[in-house]
C-alpha cells in the first residue's frame, strides 16, 4: 500500500519561503509522476504542481507559477515544493500523491491514480500578512 508523508508546513509572513517535502513508500516512486495539491477548509482539494515521471519537467497552477517549483529525487523517494514569494492565498493543507504515468493536461484539477486511496495527513502552510 502507498504510503505518503508530508511535511515542512509552517507559519510564515506573506513575501517569505518554505520548502516542503513528501516521503513516499510502498511503490515504484520514479514509475509516477508525482503532484502537490492543497485544501482549504469549505473548498475542494486542487493540484498545484506536477512533476513529470521520466523527463522531471514540471507544470504549475496559476497561481504559483513562477513562485514555486517542484522537484523530485527518486532515490530517496521524496518529493518536494520550494514555495518562494509567498501569499495569504497560499494558506493551505499542502499534501502530495502519485498521478499516474504523465502528468495531466491542466494542473488545478489533476487528481490522483485511481489506486492511490490513502491521503498523507498533509502539512499545513500558513501565510500571515
Amino acid at each position: 500500500q502507498v504510503q505518503v508523508e508530508e511535511s515542512g508546513g509552517d507559519l510564515v509572513q506573506a513575501g517569505g519561503s518554505l520548502r516542503l517535502s513528501c516521503k513516499a513508500s510502498g511503490l515504484n516512486f520514479d514509475r509516477s509522476a508525482w503532484g502537490w495539491f492543497r485544501q482549504t477548509p469549505g473548498k475542494e482539494r486542487e493540484g498545484v504542481s506536477c512533476v513529470a515521471r521520466l523527463t522531471d519537467n514540471t507544470y504549475y497552477a496559476d497561481s504559483v507559477k513562477g513562485r514555486f517549483a517542484a522537484s523530485r529525487d527518486n532515490a530517496k523517494s521524496t518529493l518536494y515544493l520550494q514555495m518562494n514569494s509567498l501569499k495569504t492565498g497560499d494558506t493551505a493543507m499542502y499534501y502530495c500523491a502519485p498521478v499516474g504515468a504523465v502528468c495531466p493536461r491542466i494542473t488545478t484539477t489533476m487528481t490522483p491514480r485511481p489506486s492511490f486511496t490513502s491521503w498523507g495527513q498533509g502539512t499545513q502552510v500558513t501565510v500571515s500578512s
